[in-house]
């Protein structure tokens, strides 16, 4: 059950963020989820708002949310 969780978080947060105009914005997203995201399944918040703000970020540099 935690596995599908973590797989609908992770493509409503990679479907949402080509929403979004710039990389701030993307960041800003991509910390929320990663929060969100860390504090439903136990984990750090402060380390998943973190790396959903680098996700966020990147992903344009990456090409997945053209």
């Amino acid at each position: 059950m935690l596995k599908l969780r973590l797989f609908l978080a992770a493509t409503a947060v990679v479907s949402l963020s080509a929403c979004l105009d710039n990389d701030v914005e993307r960041g800003l997203a991509g910390a929320a989820a990663g929060a969100v995201i860390a504090d439903a399944t136990g984990g750090n918040t402060t380390t998943g708002a973190l790396i959903g703000a680098g996700a966020g970020v990147f992903c344009d540099d990456a090409g997945v949310c053209r």
